[in-house]
């Protein structure tokens, strides 16, 4: 439902990414009429996991892909059209986040025939007069409340050579390939999800030499009765198969793994020609009133501000774990376990 004005909305959600996804069916299945909800984002194809990480693995079971696009009655899974080739992959094993990209998408254009859209990119948000304005270049939204679902971005270190490639471009292993020549260096830092993956894209390639530089060695999630350690910040499926395999059991000798901490990373690091950070993510950023600048949200609610609430990775719940460690859930269906918690404490905390 397209709306390029509108009069004041009940909750509007910012990102149409997995997380705002979850949230426009979260709302609808818990009473929110859907035209009293609107729904911002540039393109809506499914946020940067549709349009940036669609040749990634994932770390998440297609079971849990699954679970999520059951997840809310909204989404009218049920009544696709076709089976999608998701459903045909083992449950239990990982894949390709493409192979969530078009379920995704259909759930996503199903939404949208019963919200009100709004084709822009928030540029500002005030509180003003008990109400959120939301500014697009071509717009001025007015809600109740917001959710913001924006998505974060690949961090960046400071180092000023060698030449930095994107890490959208490292985890793409045709783009890659096109990105650097054989006879460059390349420097990768991180340990995690993607620094694994990168340099599997890279042993793949004509190259010489690869430095891995590193904080902390990487760790592997386990597998126990009802929940998993590290389940965040562990290596799972092709990534703990790959990192075992390639650098424990017997490391290629084009790959050098070097701490940051280590007397030769400056050394090793000046012999670099490329590199790539794989060092984490930061959410986006959207102008706010100056009172709410500096405010940070309750990771253990989303709560940031009056009728302003945070969701997925840019936001994401803490939770302890058996062990008593403290985790930041990242994932769709951790995005919709959230929810089924969380919203309808948001529409109460709303109302007060």
């Amino acid at each position: 439902m397209t709306n390029p004005t509108s009069p004041l909305l009940e909750w509007t959600v910012i990102g149409a990414g997995p997380a705002g996804i979850a949230a426009v069916g979260k709302l609808i299945d818990n009473g929110v009429p859907p035209e009293k909800i609107g729904w911002m984002d540039p393109r809506f194809a499914v946020g940067d996991l549709g349009e940036k990480w669609s040749q990634v693995p994932s770390n998440t079971t297609v079971q849990l892909f699954l679970d999520f696009l059951h997840g809310s009655k909204a989404f009218q899974f049920k009544k696709r059209p076709q089976k999608f080739k998701i459903e045909e992959l083992p449950t239990n094993e990982t894949c390709l986040l493409q192979d969530i990209v078009a379920p995704l998408q259909w759930v996503s254009d199903n939404l949208k025939s019963k919200v009100c859209i709004f084709n822009g990119i928030a540029i500002a948000l005030n509180f003003i007069g008990g109400k959120w304005e939301i500014k697009s270049k071509v717009q001025l939204i007015e809600s109740r409340n917001v959710i913001l679902a924006i998505g974060s971005e690949p961090k960046n270190l400071t180092y000023h050579e060698p030449k930095a490639i994107p890490l959208e471009v490292a985890l793409d292993a045709k783009k890659l390939a096109q990105a650097i020549s054989p006879d460059d260096i390349v420097g990768v830092f991180g340990s995690s999800h993607s620094a694994i993956l990168v340099l599997a894209n890279l042993l793949n390639l004509p190259l010489n030499k690869i430095y891995n530089f590193y904080r902390s060695p990487h760790r592997y999630a386990v597998y126990l009765d009802n929940w998993i350690l590290y389940d965040d910040t562990g290596l799972k499926g092709f990534t703990a198969r790959w990192a075992k395999q390639n650098l424990e059991k017997k490391v290629p000798e084009k790959i050098e793994r070097i701490l940051t901490t280590d007397h030769v990373f400056e050394e090793s690091l000046s012999l670099c020609t490329k590199a790539i950070y794989a060092v984490g993510f930061e959410k986006r950023k959207i102008p706010v009133m100056e009172q709410y600048a500096d405010v940070r949200y309750d990771d253990r609610t989303g709560i940031i501000a009056p009728g302003l609430f945070g969701l997925g990775i840019a936001f994401p719940q803490a939770k302890f774990n058996p062990l008593g460690q403290l985790e930041y859930r990242v994932g769709l269906w951790k995005f919709m376990d959230y929810l089924n918690t969380i919203l309808p404490i948001w529409i109460k905390y709303s109302n007060t």
